[in-house]
């Protein structure tokens, strides 16, 4: 148990060093996105064929899981758009809205019936949205790339969550990223079109940030997570999660000292979507073993 909660924790920090690293990276949001999706896949790619993982997946299934790496790759531009526009505690804590959002697009998409303290928790995650975009008004752009990356987020988790537990885990992540960046290679030449001086090649340390990005915070911190859900509750899993944002400001603080540009409306925001995060949780959370869906269903690999 000890080794197991070590692990998810790990898992989790490595996912908040995401937006660390999406600093970082001097490559514009589109480009990097393409980079860590190409390299996830290649790195996944090896591991399953080391480990003879490769499962055959009906094509119904591919063309799902094609949908859901194109959307993933779509959060993953507005994340690190958000991050550039804006900052890294900003475009987390926008993100942190993402549960409140799959909560209500879950019932639309599995037919089921809304619930009106859902309906009040996302509404005052909203109103935390509110003021931060109120007293931080300089980072509009940035909030606004934040809050799509959360409701493309809830999108692909409530689609993960209909196919979560056909198929092992790492072939599905494989065929998602390998769509997901086909998906943004196609939309390249949007890019070219509306930002022409838009740089292809990493330069300087971008290639080690991306290899961290894409092998540590991806697919060893996929690892760990899965190999801890064996071992711990549903309770502490969805606990140390819901951890990431907290985690990834904390680093951001550290690294780019960005509470100093950060005023008080930013920290009463955060107030209001950490406590409809957790009244959500608490709402939620069953006293069962987790399993490895409960990764999948988040898109198998954090932010």
């Amino acid at each position: 148990m000890k080794k197991a909660l070590i692990q998810i924790h790990i898992a989790v920090v490595l996912w908040g060093f995401t937006g660390v690293l999406g600093r970082a990276i001097t490559l514009g949001a589109p480009m990097l996105v393409w980079y860590r999706m190409l390299l996830t896949a290649l790195f996944i790619a090896v591991i399953i064929s080391y480990r003879k993982q490769w499962v055959r997946i009906a094509r119904r299934d591919i063309w799902q899981l094609a949908l859901i790496g194109s959307l993933m790759g779509l959060h993953w531009v507005a994340f690190y758009g958000a991050i550039k526009f804006a900052n890294t505690s900003i475009a987390l804590v926008c993100l942190s809205t993402a549960s409140i959002f799959t909560s209500l697009l879950d019932p639309i998409v599995n037919k089921g019936k809304y619930d009106i303290k859902e309906l009040l928790l996302g509404l005052l995650a909203l109103t935390g949205v509110y003021f931060i975009y109120r007293f931080q008004q300089t980072f509009g752009i940035g909030i606004a790339f934040g809050v799509t990356a959360a409701i493309l987020s809830s999108v692909f988790t409530v689609l993960n969550k209909r196919i979560a537990n056909k198929y092992p885990t790492r072939p599905m992540v494989f065929y998602e990223m390998g769509a997901g960046w086909l998906f943004i290679t196609l939309l390249m030449p949007l890019q070219m079109i509306y930002e022409p001086a838009t740089v292809l090649v990493p330069q300087g340390m971008d290639w080690i940030w991306l290899v961290i990005l894409s092998l540590c915070c991806t697919v060893w911190a996929q690892s760990l997570a899965l190999s801890a859900l064996k071992y711990i509750s549903s309770f502490t899993a969805t606990l140390s999660v819901n951890l990431e944002p907290v985690y990834g400001i904390l680093l951001a603080f550290l690294f780019y000292h960005e509470n100093k540009q950060l005023e008080s409306g930013f920290f009463i925001g955060m107030a209001f979507i950490c406590l409809s995060v957790l009244l959500q949780m608490l709402r939620m959370i069953r006293p069962k073993d987790a399993s490895a869906g409960y990764i999948r269903e988040k898109g198998g690999m954090g932010d």
